[in-house]
Parts: C-alpha cells; sequence; structure tokens
C-alpha cells in the first residue's frame, strides 16, 4: 500500500535523512491517516529541504531542539527567517510548499492532519467547517498541551513494539480537536454529552476491549460498533468506567497476568506475551506503575501468603 501522507518515510525524504524516521499512525476521525513521526539529525547536510506533494493537509511541528536563523521557504522562494526555539509548536500548510535551509542539526516531532480529520471533528462537536488554521510562516506557539501530548507520544515512538493502539487513537483525537480549537476557532454550538454508556454498550466495550489484550483494536472500530462517533465514544466510555479505553485495557492486561502468576508457574516472559504486552520489559513497567511493586515481587508476596494460610 502506497503511503498518502507526510509522515514516516515521505517526511524522511522531505528532510534528507537516511533512514525512516519513526512514526505512529492512526485512523480513528473517517479513517484518515493521522500520523506523528519523530524527525532526527545530528549531522545534517547542508541545503535546501526536499518538496512535499501539495495536497489539503497540515503539519503541526513541534520542536525539540534549538534552530536559529532559519531561513524560511514557501511557494519556491525564500520568505523570511526565523529562531526556532526548543519547546515551540508551529503549523505549516501544505499546500503552500513549506521548506527551509537545511544548515544545523534538528529534532522534531510532526503531526500530520488532513482536511477530511479537521471535517470529522467539527461535525463531531456539531460545529461549522474550519476554513484555515493559523498558519503564519515564522509565528511559533507556546502551547504546553502539544508539549504534554508530544512527550507522551515519544514513549510509543522510541518502543513501537508496546505502542498500545488505543492509547495512539486517544492522543491523536485529543491533538486533533485541539488543534481545530486553538489554530482553527472551533466552537461546539451544543454542550458536549455529560452521560456514559449506557450499561449494555459498556458492557460490550469492555467485552471487545477484553478480547483483544494485545490492543490492536482501534477506536474508531469500537465506537462504530455502537454507533458512535470516535469523540463521543472515548469521553462516554471514560464517564461510564472511571479512565480512558487505553488506560482500562492496561487493567486488565494486569489482572490476567495475575491471574496466570497465582495459579501457574510459568516465567514472567510468557505470562508478559499472554497477558498482551510486547515483552517483559514493558509488562514489568505497566505493572509495577499500577500495582507499585514488580511482578516477581508479587507473586512472592502472593506465595509467602498463601504459605502463611497454609
Amino acid at each position: 500500500m502506497t503511503q498518502a501522507g507526510a509522515y514516516g518515510d515521505k517526511l524522511g525524504q522531505f528532510l534528507r535523512l537516511k533512514e525512516a524516521p519513526p512514526s505512529l499512525v492512526t485512523r480513528s476521525l473517517r479513517s484518515a491517516e493521522l500520523a506523528v513521526t519523530e524527525t532526527r539529525n545530528d549531522r545534517p547536510l547542508t541545503g535546501l529541504s526536499g518538496s512535499l506533494t501539495a495536497e489539503d493537509a497540515f503539519l503541526v511541528s513541534l520542536k525539540l531542539r534549538d534552530y536559529p536563523d532559519c531561513e524560511l521557504w514557501e511557494r519556491g522562494k525564500s520568505i523570511m527567517k526565523a529562531d526556532v526555539r526548543a519547546g515551540t509548536t508551529y503549523l505549516y500548510d501544505l499546500k503552500l510548499d513549506p521548506r527551509y535551509v537545511i544548515d544545523k542539526p534538528f529534532h522534531s516531532l510532526f503531526f500530520y492532519i488532513p482536511r477530511s480529520a479537521l471535517d470529522s471533528i467539527s461535525e463531531q462537536c456539531n460545529s461549522s467547517r474550519i476554513d484555515e488554521l493559523d498558519c503564519q510562516i515564522g509565528i511559533g506557539h507556546d502551547d504546553e498541551i502539544i508539549r504534554h501530548i508530544g512527550a507522551s507520544l515519544q514513549e510509543g515512538l522510541r518502543r513501537p513494539g508496546e505502542a498500545n493502539q488505543l492509547f495512539v487513537d486517544h492522543m491523536m483525537l485529543a491533538l486533533t480537536a485541539h488543534v481545530a480549537q486553538a489554530y482553527g476557532g472551533l466552537e461546539r454550538r451544543t454542550e458536549p454529552t455529560r452521560g456514559g454508556l449506557a450499561p449494555w454498550q459498556a458492557k460490550r466495550a469492555c467485552e471487545r476491549l477484553e478480547s483483544d489484550l494485545g490492543g490492536k483494536l482501534s477506536l474508531q472500530k469500537i465506537a462504530s460498533e455502537l454507533d458512535l462517533s470516535v469523540s463521543h465514544f472515548s469521553r462516554a466510555f471514560r464517564t461510564a468506567v472511571g479512565m480512558p479505553p487505553h488506560q482500562w485495557l492496561l487493567h486488565q492486561r494486569v489482572k490476567a497476568a495475575k491471574q496466570l502468576m497465582s495459579v501457574r508457574d510459568l516465567p514472567l516472559t510468557e505470562i508478559a506475551i499472554s497477558a498482551g504486552f510486547a515483552n517483559q520489559s514493558h509488562f514489568t513497567r505497566v505493572f509495577s506503575s499500577i500495582v507499585g511493586v514488580s511482578p516477581a515481587v508479587w507473586r512472592r508476596q502472593m506465595s509467602s501468603a498463601s504459605g502463611a494460610k497454609a
């Protein structure tokens, strides 16, 4: 399948990287491909960046390293120079052929947002269509929300095998909604639904999530089975269950691992895979954060408690 948008390998070619940079992709809004890509080069070749295919889409970039005196181009012309600061967010309209001169080390996160995703967000919020995003060349934004989402997704980019698809869906949905409101003027015409899922819907959603502890099911798939939009389902599930779907799934993995450790003398590596974790290291990190002790310590404690009762 040919990649459609400006992320992953296409973004790597644009920045003349030798290898395709890591990216995470979700299709939770109208099946549009939303993606985040981490790009870094400490020893780049000097010259003008490549050119991305013109399309009705946007790149939102969180800069992770200072890039002083950056020469910016649009529509094939050099427009201006600007000092780019780490922690700042910039928006680019891909219809305008944004480019820049690569002449020093760089490190950034790029969020790819196609027009169809913004249209879907507008519909789900019962709002009018967003005409354009605020993509003023050389103008950076101090955006704490994008910094938080970027930091959260970096863990998944560095350990893609451990990336929970539900978590990626959730974070990219939150980012797109935030960009639409902060830079596109999105306004909700009605108050968001405050109620949660009906009991049968919550039961069905939990059963679907639990049937796939590996977390390959997407938010869109589960929401569509309940005839709900992704945004509504995500909010309603949290209201009904008390936590977002991806966090609930992690707790179910831990629950399954506890059952395996309490009834069978299996190696922790096998338990990790059986409970839906990528590997033992992933299992240990998640289990420890939720339970407060490592799996090995928990199993010894349970064994000691059983021995004392006997």
